[in-house]
């Protein structure tokens, strides 16, 4: 390996230590002290490259001064290094940018009533109910999905050195490989688990930052768990139905239990003409059960009256309100 290839070498893997996950990191070190130990020339090209790669950092432009080469160097390797050397901020700067840079990126939105299946490189599956708006960033560490509004169920391939998180402005959600759905909707986070395990963080504003909090999760979710993050923070892990789990992306909207107010939100989104809800406090205190094909809208406002004490009214251009019978 040549000076030059030894350099840009050892600045991959000062990348690696400084900008990768847990696991990518801990490889990435142990690999870099075999190399350093290897021999001496290899660990003053490294110092070189960590030279490089702190004088691309804005702290370490002030401090950035370049340790002394050991006389055991050969001298047509010491005049190679300090070659090197005359290029090493601007290396080390490229090798910064390079690293930070996402693989792979997508810009997912769905109107009313349509659906939507992403497969990404890794072979993970991102289905997106009606009216939902993300955004997808692949980096070398880490796969990172915000999602700004609707809901989404993802089917996550496992990759321990590039795990996979969801933000949203509510909360965050880490996962290494499961199935699960997220939704932001009515000022508030959903998080459902149909396969594996996922961490949840509260927190409004998660949206805005890529990290995960450096603190134990508020929820750990495991197959057939849901819990619901608002601005008061994690609710209870609950119960869910695996089969209602993502329905929505095979045609069905499916309903355990649910309050009649987050029920409507969910429909209105596949509807023509948003079903409205009464004023009485009544209305928020009903539940619905039931299983409604999403292609059949009409069946469902036929048949909501006879499961719930409810009555539709419509008004002259045809919308239908919800009131209390």
């Amino acid at each position: 390996m040549s000076p030059r290839q030894s350099f840009e070498h050892a600045l991959l893997l000062i990348a690696r230590c400084h900008g990768g996950g847990a696991a990518v990191a801990q490889a990435a070190e142990q690999e870099l002290n075999s190399w350093r130990a290897h021999s001496g020339d290899n660990d003053a090209i490294y110092r070189l490259a960590l030279n490089a790669w702190h004088a691309s950092s804005p702290d370490g432009l002030q401090e950035h001064i370049a340790r002394p080469l050991p006389a055991s160097m050969q001298r047509r390797k010491v005049v190679a290094a300090l070659g090197l050397l005359g290029m090493a901020s601007l290396s080390g700067a490229a090798a910064r940018w390079h690293w930070l840079q996402p693989v792979e990126l997508a810009a997912l939105n769905t109107g009313q009533s349509q659906l939507l299946l992403q497969r990404m490189g890794d072979g993970s599956e991102l289905h997106l109910a009606a009216r939902t708006r993300a955004a997808v960033a692949y980096y070398r560490d880490r796969r990172e999905v915000t999602l700004q509004t609707g809901e989404i169920h993802l089917r996550v391939s496992r990759d321990a050195a590039r795990p996979f998180s969801v933000h949203t402005p509510w909360g965050k959600v880490a996962v290494l490989g499961t199935t699960f759905t997220v939704a932001v909707r009515d000022s508030a986070m959903y998080v459902e688990v149909a396969e594996g395990h996922v961490a949840v963080w509260s927190g409004q504003g998660s949206g805005e930052n890529s990290q995960l909090p450096g603190r134990i999760p508020d929820a750990s979710l495991h197959a057939g768990q849901a819990v619901r993050i608002g601005a008061d923070g994690a609710g209870d892990v609950h119960s869910v139905a695996l089969a209602s789990i993502g329905a929505w992306k095979d045609g069905w909207m499916v309903f355990n239990g649910t309050p009649l107010g987050e029920a409507v939100l969910r429909w209105n989104d596949y509807l023509a003409q948003p079903l409205l809800m009464g004023t009485d406090k009544a209305l928020a205190d009903l539940r619905l059960t039931g299983s409604f094909r999403l292609a059949e809208p009409d069946v469902f406002l036929r048949v909501l009256p006879t499961i719930l004490q409810v009555r539709l009214v419509r008004q002259e251009n045809g919308q239908a309100i919800i009131q209390p019978r």
